[in-house]
């Protein structure tokens, strides 16, 4: 494994940390009750912290398919989360979400950022960096 696929496993871990960090620092310090949609981000999240640093530590360019795979999963979920809480016409018909509905903004930083943004932006994030790592590493098997 070359050096550069190392540090771009590194950094995809490096991003699911801190947005695992993030997720808990908000429900756990700033006490915001997360809705269902925010479990179902964190469940594909959660995960990524500790394959990707398996894949670190062991220098395994192959758990880039699975990171590819949750991170595109738990991206098309905050896509979603994330319009239903910016468009109107979404945001009317969505249904009723448990106790914290899936519309409401705890953050709203900018008047764009809010926190399945911020979960957007990591899954974006370590999908195209595991992309990436899947192409290097499988044209680094043929050279």
């Amino acid at each position: 494994m070359t050096k550069k696929i190392e540090n771009m496993l590194f950094a995809a871990w490096a991003a699911a940390f801190t947005a695992t960090m993030g997720s808990l620092y908000f429900s756990e310090v700033r006490e915001f009750e997360p809705c269902e949609l925010c479990w179902y981000q964190r469940i594909f999240m959660y995960p990524l912290v500790v394959i990707l640093f398996i894949a670190v530590i062991k220098k395994d360019a192959k758990a880039a398919m699975y990171s590819a795979v949750l991170s595109g999963i738990g991206g098309c979920i905050s896509i979603y989360h994330y319009s239903i809480q910016k468009i109107d016409a979404l945001s009317n018909t969505a249904p009723a979400c448990g106790r914290v509905p899936c519309t409401g903004e705890y953050i709203n930083w900018a008047g764009f950022i809010t926190i399945p943004f911020l979960a957007l932006t990591a899954f974006t994030f370590i999908f195209i960096v595991s992309l990436v790592i899947l192409k290097q590493s499988k044209g680094a098997t043929h050279s």
